[in-house]
């Protein structure tokens, strides 16, 4: 069995830093999957459902900071966003499957069962598995994580080799570096405990993920021996460029 990386693409990527979903940026991901797919199996946790809904719909009469609102249009930008990848990837002739889950799934052993002999199947008839959060039924990532947590879990249970969090930031810098001129970037990190004296959170706007959900993350991939990069998505082939070293970026990686 090939290495697996599960890549996180949150919604600042998905967007390039703007209020539009970039096929241009999926592109790039779809092109760097088909120049690794031979040497990984790539699983993605993608964001931006909410993004995409904005984009082609105005909801009248609802209010986008109420978590009931931004559940109707998840409900409405999730198949338009897969819609999206589909349509990009199919140019490289990637094809891609849905898998919607909710925090409970993971609780459930039987639902954990059900889904890794999905994604093993997927993966054998060349299938690139697509997860988010099913948000009309669930609002945590809504509210929390931009599929932070969420990609911690699929990674978890997938038994993948690494994580990779695609976001806005290089990695995890001795401060905000949106904020402070001198703030320094930490490559390596061991020890979570140690690190938080360094987060600073501010919101962007875009997302709803910050370096709180982030280390977080780190810590339940920890527990289960699988690294973690926090790269930048707004570089050109961020994912090859991390796992080839071409990249400063932070890793956490747990010691055995």
């Amino acid at each position: 069995m090939k290495p697996r990386i599960v890549v996180k693409i949150g919604t600042s990527t998905l967007t390039a830093g703007t209020s539009m979903i970039s096929r241009g940026k999926i592109e790039n991901i779809g092109r760097q999957i088909l120049a690794l797919r031979d040497q990984y199996d790539i699983i993605l946790v993608s964001s931006g459902a909410v993004a995409t809904a904005k984009q082609f719909i105005n909801i009248s009469g609802l209010k986008n900071n109420m978590v009931h609102s931004k559940q109707a249009l998840s409900a409405i930008g999730q198949p338009k966003l897969l819609q999206i990848y589909a349509e990009v990837f199919g140019d490289f002739d990637l094809k891609v499957a849905q898998c919607l889950m909710t925090y409970k799934d993971f609780d459930n052993n039987e639902s954990k069962t059900n889904t890794l002999n999905t994604v093993n199947e997927l993966l054998t008839h060349g299938f690139i598995p697509i997860f988010n959060e099913n948000d009309t039924v669930a609002v945590e990532e809504l509210i929390l994580g931009d599929n932070d947590k969420l990609s911690a879990l699929v990674a978890s249970l997938v038994k993948a080799d690494k994580l990779i969090i695609a976001s806005d930031i290089d990695g995890l810098f001795t401060k905000n570096p949106n904020l402070h001129e001198d703030a320094e970037l930490i490559p390596v990190v061991t020890d979570l405990e140690e690190i938080k004296q360094f987060i600073e959170e501010r919101e962007n706007g875009l997302g709803t993920g910050g370096m709180t959900s982030k280390v977080s993350a780190a810590k339940i991939c920890f527990d289960e021996n699988i690294e973690v990069y926090l790269v930048n998505g707004s570089r050109t082939n961020f994912i090859q460029k991390s796992l080839d070293g071409q990249l400063k970026f932070t890793k956490f990686q747990p010691t055995v």
